[in-house]
């Protein structure tokens, strides 16, 4: 079972002396039509933009990481985000579709003056509520009204695997939180701790999209 980053409080002898809740939200939006792919979004930390996303090209608004750790993690988002791009153009040559589906997924934590946090993981298909990540227990719930043969489809394929069960768990329980945790001077002085895993919240997302993705090209041509 992870470790509650909240039961730290304590030991690091930090008072809930903060007003307002702490939050660190991303904003993922994914506009596929007719074989292509386009993307945008942004991530927030403590109410200021931190992360803006523009196509393939992810920037750095505030200065979390030096620039050669940057540069690496750019790198990485961006080959998650060209696999997702090149899947789609896969999918639908085989299975043309001529409508548009827009995908939108937000993610993030929030961390209370007492101590506690919640975390969530939500996702729409074209502004319809589509799917949701339970985290607690690290399942994907089905949200879409009525029967939804992409959406049953997404939820078996995102359950497979770690990155989208356990790993999702993992940064939305414990690494998201525990940035949190570190923006709070609880020693006198801000932490050090590296921000690198708010990206990860981007990279995971993209891969869970990989599964709607499929979910949506298989569907539609009736092989799911």
């Amino acid at each position: 079972m992870m470790l509650r980053l909240l039961l730290l409080c304590g030991a690091l002898g930090c008072g809930a002396d903060w007003a307002a809740p702490l939050a660190f939200t991303m904003l993922q939006r994914t506009h596929v039509s007719k074989g292509s792919s386009v993307f945008s979004g942004n991530a927030s930390l403590d109410g200021r933009l931190s992360h803006l996303l523009e196509g393939l090209n992810v920037t750095q608004v505030l200065p979390l990481e030096p620039p050669d750790a940057w540069a690496r993690r750019q790198q990485d988002v961006t080959a998650y985000l060209d696999d997702f791009r090149q899947l789609v153009k896969l999918f639908s040559k085989e299975r043309p579709i001529n409508y548009t589906q827009d995908l939108c997924c937000h993610l993030g934590c929030w961390l209370f003056p007492n101590g506690t946090s919640h975390s969530f993981y939500e996702v729409t298909l074209n502004g319809t509520a589509f799917l949701t990540f339970h985290v607690p227990n690290a399942t994907w719930e089905r949200r879409w009204p009525g029967k939804h043969e992409v959406a049953a489809f997404a939820e078996r394929e995102l359950m497979k695997y770690p990155k989208t069960t356990r790993d999702l768990q993992h940064f939305l329980n414990t690494t998201c939180v525990s940035i949190l945790w570190a923006q709070l001077p609880v020693t006198g002085k801000q932490s050090s701790r590296s921000h690198a895993p708010l990206v990860l919240g981007l990279i995971l997302g993209t891969f869970a999209l990989l599964g709607m993705a499929v979910g949506i090209f298989l569907c539609t041509g009736g092989s799911c």
